[in-house]
Parts: C-alpha cells; sequence; structure tokens
C-alpha cells in the first residue's frame, strides 16, 4: 500500500502492491467512451428498456445493494451519478431553473429584466411585449418560464404575440404577506403539484390572519383551501391544492399534451449533458427542466445515455435530429413513455478506455530493448489486471467531483456554503482559470469591479450557471443577501452539489487514513451492512463490527463502509470517529448541522462501500501503430499480447503499446479511479 499526495487532491492509497505502469489517456475523444447501463442491466446503446421504479434488484451484489438502499431521486446533478449518491430533497424548480435568455433570447431577457426592476422601484400598468411566437408548444413554455421567474407577472397571449404585465393579485398579496412569501406562493400555485401544499410564516395575529384567509378565498377559493393550524405555540396559514382545482382556461387537450413522454438514447461526443440539454430544449421550444436522466456523464468522452423529454411527441424529436447532429450529438431509439426518468434509475456504467504510450515505471528500462520492453509491459499489465479483478479498487471520489476549474476546487466552495458565508462562497465560485477565454475574462471582471451587470454582458451564453447568478448579484445586489439570492437562483441539486463535493473530499480523507491506520480488515467498531429479517421481509441495517466478528473473520474489507457526512448517518465506533471529529473541527464544522437553511439545503448523509469492483473487465494490447486505426477490441488474451509483442519493429525506432480497457462499474463509481489502481499512478 503506498500513500501519497497528487495534483488533483485524490490520496493515491492503494489495495494492491503490484508495480503499475505509466500511460495517458483521453488523448482523443474516442479513447475514452461510456455507455450507461439501464436498471434491467442491459447497454442503452444496444437494447431499449423500461427502467422499472424502484432500485435495482436486492440480489445484486452486497455492495451494489448497499449502496442501493441510500440513493434517491432528485432533479440534476453535476457529476456522474452524484446526485444518486445521498438522498436529495425533490422540490420545485427554482427559479434559475429556467434561463429565459434560451428561451427569450439574450436581448428580449435582458428588456424583460429592465421591465422587471422599473415595476419594483414604480408599481405601473404598461405592458411588455415578449415577440410573437407561432408554435403552440413554444408559447405554454414561455407562459410557464415567465410566471416562474417572476411570479408577480400576468403573461397575456394575443396570438401569436406575448405580453407582460404585474399581476394586481400579486401586489395585493404582498402587501398582507413578504413578497418572498407572495413569490413562493404564486410558484405553488403555479406548478400545481397534485396533493401539495403550502405554509405561510409563523402570525400570532388573528385579524391578520382572517384578512389573508379572505383574500386566499376571494382569489383563489376555486383552486385552494386555507386553514390556520398550531405547532409549538406558534401558528400559521396551510394552503392546500383542491384534488380537482385546476385553472379554468385548461382543457383536457392542454393536460393531454403535458403528460407526453418521448424516452431517447442520446450519443454526445465532447459535450456536457447540462450543455447537450439546453441546445435540445431551446431548439425544441421547451425548457431544461423538461428533460430527465439517470446520471451526468463526461464531456471529454463519447457518451450513451438514456433521456426522456416532456411535452414533445416522437415524431417532433425526430424532426430535430438532423438538427442535433451537427452539435455533436446523435439520438436513437426515439419511444414514447408513460413517465420521467429519474436521476440514479441505473445500474453502472460500462467503459471502453484507450491508454497510449505505455511504458514501464522508473527510468532503469529507458536503455532495454523494444521487445524486452514489450514483454515486460504485457506482464506488468497482465498482473495489473488480475489483481483488480480479484481485489478491487478504493472506492475512491474521482476529479469529476470537484468540478474541472483549476484555479479552485468545488469542495473548498462547499466549505464556504457549509459555513453559510455566502460572500466568500460566490467569490470562490467565481475564481477563474489562468486563461484568457470570455468566461475567464469574464469571471476576472467581475471579481475586480464587483459589477455584475457588465461581467453577466461578458459571460458567453452557453454558461448558464455563471449567468444565473450574475443575473440575480445584478438584481439583489453583491453584499451577504444578494448572494444568497444568487445561490438560490440554481437549482437545488446544482447548490447541493457543492457541500456534496466537500463530504467527497472528507471521505477520500477518511479512507486512506482508515486503510494506512486500521490495515486491510474488518476491524471493531467498523461499519456494514447486515440484513436484518422483520418477520415477513429483511432490509439491510447498519451494523458495527464487534470484537468477536474481528477475530472470526466475518467481515472483510470490501464489506466495510464509510459514512458522507451528514446529519442522519452513524459514525464509527473505533479511532475513525474521533479522526472524522478533528477533521470537522480543523474546518470550523465541529457544530455543524449540515443543512443550510438560506439556500433550503439538507445533507442527510449516506454510506459508501470502502471497495469497488469491476465487472467484465478485459484489455488487449496492440502496437501503437495498430491501436491507433481504431481496429475490434477483443477479449484479453495473453497470447494475443505476446503476437503483438513480438512483432518486427521499425530499424531505430521503438514502437510504444497501447492498452485498450473494457469494463462494467456500478453507479457512483471512478473509471479513472479504477485505471490508477491498475496503472499505480494518475493516467
Amino acid at each position: 500500500m503506498k500513500q501519497d499526495s497528487d495534483a488533483v487532491n485524490i490520496p493515491e492509497c492503494f489495495i494492491s502492491n503490484h508495480e503499475g505502469f505509466l500511460g495517458s489517456i483521453k488523448n482523443a475523444i474516442k479513447d475514452f467512451v461510456v455507455t450507461e447501463i439501464d436498471i434491467t442491466g442491459r447497454r442503452v446503446n444496444t437494447a431499449a428498456a423500461t427502467p422499472p421504479p424502484d432500485c435495482a434488484s436486492p440480489d445484486r451484489k452486497e455492495v451494489a445493494s448497499a449502496e442501493c438502499k441510500w440513493k434517491n431521486h432528485s432533479s440534476v446533478a453535476l457529476d456522474t451519478d452524484v446526485a444518486a449518491d445521498c438522498g436529495l430533497d425533490v422540490t420545485i424548480p427554482s427559479p434559475g431553473s429556467f434561463d429565459l435568455s434560451v428561451i427569450l433570447g439574450q436581448s428580449v431577457s435582458e428588456e424583460l429584466e429592465q421591465f422587471v426592476l422599473t415595476l419594483k422601484e414604480k408599481p405601473t400598468k404598461q405592458e411588455l411585449s415578449l415577440g410573437s411566437f407561432a408554435d403552440k408548444h413554444h408559447r405554454a413554455n414561455v407562459h410557464r418560464a415567465v410566471r416562474h421567474r417572476f411570479p408577480f407577472l400576468m403573461t397575456v397571449t394575443i396570438q401569436p404575440e406575448i405580453r407582460v404585465r404585474e399581476d394586481p393579485d400579486y401586489r395585493e398579496l404582498s402587501h398582507l404577506v413578504t413578497e418572498d412569501e407572495a413569490e413562493d406562493f404564486f410558484r405553488f400555485i403555479d406548478a400545481k403539484v397534485r396533493g401539495s401544499s403550502y405554509t405561510f410564516g409563523p402570525d400570532d395575529d388573528k385579524e391578520h390572519r382572517t384578512a389573508v384567509h379572505h383574500f386566499l378565498s376571494r382569489r383563489f377559493g376555486k383552486l385552494v383551501e386555507t386553514k390556520s393550524f398550531t405547532d409549538q405555540g406558534t401558528t400559521a396559514i396551510s394552503v392546500r391544492l383542491r384534488e380537482q382545482g385546476r385553472p379554468k382556461k385548461r382543457t383536457a387537450e392542454e393536460r393531454k399534451e403535458e403528460d407526453v413522454y418521448t424516452a431517447f438514447t442520446l450519443r454526445k461526443e465532447n459535450l456536457e449533458t447540462l450543455e447537450a440539454i439546453s441546445y435540445m430544449a431551446a431548439a425544441l421550444g421547451v425548457l431544461p427542466s423538461d428533460f430527465t436522466y439517470a446520471g451526468i456523464k463526461d464531456k471529454r468522452a463519447i457518451t450513451y445515455q438514456s433521456m426522456v423529454v416532456k411535452k414533445v411527441s416522437t415524431q417532433r424529436l425526430k424532426e430535430k435530429t438532423a438538427e442535433f447532429e451537427k452539435r455533436g450529438m446523435r439520438l436513437s431509439q426515439v419511444r414514447s413513455v408513460g413517465e420521467p426518468l429519474r436521476l440514479g434509475r441505473l445500474q453502472g456504467n460500462h467503459f471502453d478506455l484507450v491508454v497510449r504510450d505505455l511504458r514501464p515505471q522508473g527510468a532503469a528500462d529507458g536503455h532495454s530493448s523494444g521487445a524486452d520492453s514489450h514483454a515486460r509491459l504485457a506482464a506488468l499489465v497482465k498482473e495489473a489486471v488480475e489483481n483488480v479483478k480479484a481485489r478491487g479498487f478504493v472506492n475512491y471520489y474521482g476529479p469529476q467531483r470537484f468540478g474541472s476549474v483549476k484555479s479552485v476546487q468545488s469542495d473548498r466552495v462547499g466549505l464556504a456554503l457549509l459555513k453559510e458565508d455566502m460572500a466568500s462562497a460566490v467569490r470562490l465560485f467565481f475564481t477563474p482559470d489562468d486563461g484568457n477565454d470570455p468566461q475567464n475574462y469574464a469571471k476576472r471582471h467581475f471579481l475586480q469591479t464587483d459589477n455584475a451587470k457588465e461581467s453577466l454582458a461578458l459571460m458567453p451564453l452557453s454558461k448558464a450557471r455563471e449567468r444565473l447568478m450574475l443575473r440575480a448579484l445584478n438584481r439583489y445586489g453583491t453584499g451577504p443577501d444578494g448572494c444568497t439570492q444568487a445561490w438560490l437562483s440554481l437549482p437545488h441539486s446544482t447548490r447541493v452539489f457543492y457541500p456534496h463535493a466537500y463530504c467527497s473530499r472528507v471521505w477520500n480523507e477518511a479512507v486512506a487514513h482508515r486503510l494506512t491506520t486500521l490495515g486491510h480488515s474488518a476491524r471493531r467498531g467498523d461499519l456494514v451492512w447486515r440484513r436484518e429479517d422483520t418477520g415477513e421481509t429483511s432490509s439491510p441495517q447498519i451494523h458495527v463490527v464487534t470484537d468477536q466478528e474481528e477475530h472470526e473473520g466475518v467481515y472483510t474489507l470490501g464489506h466495510v463502509l464509510l459514512p458522507m457526512l451528514g446529519n442522519t448517518v452513524k459514525y464509527p465506533e473505533n479511532a475513525m470517529a474521533t479522526w472524522f471529529q478533528e477533521r470537522l473541527a480543523r474546518d470550523g464544522l465541529d457544530a455543524c448541522r449540515f443543512r443550510v437553511s438560506g439556500l433550503k439545503l439538507n445533507l442527510p448523509g449516506c454510506y459508501r462501500p470502502l471497495l469497488a469492483s469491476p465487472s467484465n473487465l478485459g484489455y488487449q494490447l496492440q502496437r501503437a501503430a495498430c491501436g491507433e486505426g481504431g481496429g475490434e477490441v477483443t477479449a484479453n488474451s495473453s497470447r494475443n499480447s505476446d503476437r503483438q509483442q513480438n512483432g518486427s519493429a521499425a530499424e531505430g525506432k521503438r514502437d510504444s503499446l497501447t492498452l485498450t480497457l473494457n469494463f462494467d462499474l456500478d453507479s457512483s463509481c471512478y473509471a479513472t479511479i479504477c485505471l490508477r489502481e491498475i496503472m499505480k499512478c494518475d493516467p
């Protein structure tokens, strides 16, 4: 076992003792291919599947079933299966989840922002035209996006034009409750989530509550019912949607239209998942939030994943496929389904990786002949692959978990958010790289000038998160309250990504410390899953390893779990408990409840297996000249490797070898971490 530190902050703590080798990955996009494996165990680019609603069967291997227990569903995530790791709250989308610059165009969006600022300063009966929209689907989404982003506005269609003006009902309600409550109430009304409810803040003034009740009954009585309730000595008004409550203008045809779901397999190349969704949404006239998926895939790769889009028919989607192909996206297996796809509803991912320019570790092999070097590499690769097949690898979170910006890692942003230091978190978020590209120039300009409006004009349209933050900072200011509003402008699962990144960083450090200090066997006080019989059913429960179980070897290292930080998890009952306490205290989080109420974030925590194992692991060695052609990959064979290495090399030239690896990983496991265990270095 080796422990050290490296540039990407992933501890170098390995589970096997083979020597490893050097090489490089992602020299070309085609060198890294990721194919999602659906909940039925099929690759999404080979068969259309209809996933069942729940997690995979408990009959899967123990580690996978353990992960399934603490998976939950959410709306969006920023790295592969990040949100599936820990239970995330499902919330109505935040105002920032609708990027009006995509839906309306940049100039109209800016006009609308200015119109809103004018209304805030001085109420007026003036109207603003948003333009004409011939497509009824596009019109419907403009109405929905504008009302959700600015709930105090009314949208009116004078076909095909859409106009906006202030909603007098909102103005009246905002005189009775706070503006934030009025906005949230109107979003609640517009979302129309059946069976949902909304609760205003505590109000112990009976006369005032009566006035609110009367207003809601007069203006929304056919849609909602209200009541006052008392809890822990305080009284508040709760509003519930009536069972059949629907606006009069919503026809059966409109309801049927909104229930249309179309599934497809997306092949994308050198694109972020959210970037691909934004482009497809704009082309189809729907919102990015109308797309659902099981997990986010790498950018620098060719990836295949399932998606479902709402309110788009199969015919309409097929009509756009040629346009999408020009942007590096190819759609296949387009079909109608009955429901959206939920985050985390996948079994894992299949990887086809190419490692180029293989060479032994150390300088001792620099003068060996090409044939000797190839023979040595073949032996090193075979030993490494067999070790990882047999023992697995340390289940670290990979560098994708911490974002792609070199100058600041997302875990530092998450730490600032957990400390509720919103202003520092914003400045960390906008820390630029060294480059002078438009994105980094805009970030640098914001940090130097504190001028959100100018920085927004400089920020590329493709940078949706940055633009949402800057738009909110321009509207609310750059002080602490404005920074809080900026974070709230992002979708819930985008906000929670950053605290999760911090928790993942601590988990990585914890597992390295655990292996270094307590070794490679299950020890007293470790946590494991144990199936508890409760009569008719049995379910896995967290169990603390006892002295007797340690001595009898009841559990192995493969059973051991470590907790992801949160407010519902149990910590190990050995030296690791002290380590967690000291680690949190070092970051000033010794009293942290892992809730950020101002951002509506709650981190319950979860349990992650210390080890992971690839399945269906195969490999092939080729000379670089053969490998460059992208020939067919076959199952691993030492005989094939020998045949490759015994070929004649050009005189005076030492040919390099190329390694092709194929394997499957459970969701939330990282291919780069598996590859690092094989190579014993950062590829």
